[in-house]
């Protein structure tokens, strides 16, 4: 390893990547070895990314895997022209990934109020951290009810979601914390399915409500947001229209949403 390379590796640690998925022409996922210190909240991010040209070039990534895993899981978009994805969407077993090993985040439980419903909304990639916080046995133990939504424009964009779901049932510990405590609806916005539509639309037009048994109520539900710069913006004007409180690690209120990936 020569010097430069060494000098950029200072505050880094090099992860090697065990397996990768490729779910869509435009989605992926991959597992990474877990350095023995490394500690995090289940639904917290970190910096990961690739040496380039001498340098680490470091994206915020949530962490999929959860907290109790040996594992790292990273679920990914890819886009062709994007400094960082363009190449790790061609990673392979073997391969090394850098990441600054200090997690941090908003989409965890230290920044919601107790509760007995626990709302996931996620589109897209927006899912992963939630793939983290499905899998954590405290989620079980704080909330009665746990409602996982994600919407893709094309119902095989949504496999990941139900893979994720279906490896809990059959998961021999998981199996009988999470029972039938979790509910998952994936919905679609291009493609004809029988679950079409936004959620926000869903939330306004009662659809949500008869999935799930009532009505987003602040008394008893807490919401977890996270997805593109317009989902944020129409999830978060639902909850304040309802009269739920934004809370943070600093101040836990009713809902949170990703401030890491909103410009």
């Amino acid at each position: 390893m020569n010097q430069e390379v060494s000098k950029a590796l200072r505050g880094v640690a090099l992860l090697k990547v065990r397996n990768i998925h490729h779910w869509t022409d435009r989605t992926f996922s991959f597992n990474c070895e877990r350095p023995q210190s490394f500690r995090f909240r289940s639904g917290e991010f970190a910096m990961i990314g690739l040496i380039v040209d001498g340098k680490p070039l470091l994206r915020a990534y949530s962490i999929a895997s959860p907290s109790w895993d040996e594992d790292l899981e990273f679920y990914s978009i890819k886009v062709d022209d994007g400094p960082l994805t363009s190449r790790l969407q061609h990673l392979k077993e073997g391969d090394e990934i850098v990441m600054r090993p200090k997690p941090v985040g908003t989409l965890v439980h230290d920044a919601l109020l107790p509760g007995k419903r626990l709302f996931l909304f996620s589109t897209g990639t927006g899912i992963a951290p939630f793939a983290s916080v499905i899998r954590d046995p405290e989620t079980y133990e704080k909330f009665d009810h746990v409602i996982l939504t994600q919407t893709c424009r094309e119902a095989h964009e949504l496999d990941y979601g139900k893979h994720l779901c279906e490896s809990i049932v059959t998961h021999e510990l998981l199996s009988e914390i999470v029972g039938d405590k979790l509910t998952h609806i994936g919905t679609t916005t291009r493609e004809e399915t029988p679950f079409m539509g936004r959620m926000t639309d869903w939330i306004r037009d009662g659809r949500l409500a008869a999935a799930v048994g009532g009505q987003l109520d602040p008394a008893t539900d807490r919401v977890m947001i996270c997805g593109s710069m317009a989902m944020l913006q129409d999830h978060k004007a639902i909850c304040e229209e309802m009269g739920f409180i934004e809370g943070s690690n600093s101040e836990p209120g009713q809902f949170v949403i990703e401030k890491a990936f909103v410009d």
